[in-house]
């Protein structure tokens, strides 16, 4: 029984420290990058990083860099955990944000969702979203096989390593279709990441990332930063990664679950679903800001001086009633607008 309560309060402790390194390590590399940062192609930071969320008001993407540095640095500073998961780790943390950072900058809104994607890919069309898509699978199944399998025999190594590395890419693509409100994809992720933190196998793993994700998330709430791609992507890989520490059985049921989540993003808007259940609405709305007072709604036609109709005026509220899509997340931010504001 001593030898018990000895080996549940040392994983305690590993947790905790885990989670505090990482907490640590993200808040200094945020208050580093926000200071200056860093610019491309001769365009200076605050430009390159910076969008306009659904206020009008200018929010950084730093904080998924931040995430990253603090997941990673925690990670490696983290007691207790076994070489190799560190390096699948770092690797399926690091590699999935450098993705998906490569998303955030050079994405465009000509192709979204998956289906976009693969169907532009079919045509010959090399989208940002593509490169994602396909580099975070094969960081999935490296990161899998860094990780290794208990299986006894080789075959049982394979199909672990080909279940465990898709569990990896559905969870960071699944992820970043939560970055849509202020919150919501740290929430998802603790909430997810929870359960995780409490088995023995997969302790290690979360502790880091949940503590980079908490202690930035009082920017993400005020609507001073955001995830973006690099930052929910690595968060979700991360929380995939510590799900391949569960048995086959359980690991089974990740994957499905993660499978029909992705599929239905493409038909369903995750938002408005959150919107219509008030036990989801009030997590989600919990600490954000009260949504802004809804515009006076457009008379649906006008008339010019001549007396002829006129139509609503392109990207005002009648023409964008239905411009809210999850896949559209998937496919990377890139420029413009950010999906940082109110629901």
């Amino acid at each position: 029984m001593k030898r018990r309560i000895a080996s549940g309060s040392a994983r305690t402790a590993r947790l905790l420290a885990g989670a505090g390194l990482g907490a640590v390590a993200a808040r200094a590399a945020y208050g580093a990058l926000t200071r200056n940062p860093p610019g491309l192609n001769g365009l200076p930071g605050e430009e390159v990083w910076g969008r306009t969320n659904h206020r009008g008001e200018p929010v950084t993407l730093l904080e998924g860099p931040a995430v990253v540095a603090g997941a990673a640095a925690g990670g490696l500073l983290t007691p207790g955990a076994p070489g190799r998961l560190r390096a699948a780790a770092l690797l399926a943390g690091v590699g999935s944000g450098v993705l998906g950072g490569y998303d955030d900058l050079a994405g465009s809104a000509s192709s979204r969702g998956f289906k976009g994607h693969l169907g532009a890919l079919a045509r010959g069309e090399v989208t940002s979203g593509a490169v994602k898509i396909l580099g975070i699978g094969a960081t999935g199944l490296a990161a899998a096989a860094v990780a290794g399998s208990p299986a006894p025999t080789r075959a049982g190594r394979a199909f672990d390593a080909l279940l465990n590395g898709a569990i990896i890419a559905g969870s960071a693509n699944l992820m970043n279709l939560f970055d849509l409100r202020p919150g919501r994809a740290v929430k998802v992720g603790v909430i997810t990441g929870a359960p995780l933190a409490l088995a023995r196998p997969s302790a290690a793993v979360v502790a880091a990332p949940l503590g980079a994700a908490v202690a930035l998330l009082p920017e993400d709430l005020g609507e001073r930063a955001m995830l973006g791609d690099t930052g929910s992507n690595a968060l979700g890989a991360l929380l995939g990664l510590a799900a391949t520490r569960l048995g086959r059985g359980p690991r089974l049921a990740v994957l499905a679950g993660l499978a029909g989540l992705n599929a239905a993003s493409e038909f369903v808007s995750f938002t408005r679903v959150i919107a219509g259940n008030p036990v989801l609405n009030r997590i989600d709305m919990l600490g954000r800001r009260p949504p802004a007072a809804p515009a006076a709604p457009a008379e649906p036609q006008g008339r010019d001086s001549a007396g002829a109709s006129v139509p609503p005026q392109a990207g005002s509220a009648d023409a964008d009633a239905d411009s809210d899509s999850d896949s559209d997340k998937g496919a990377g931010a890139g420029a413009g607008t950010a999906a940082a504001g109110p629901a």
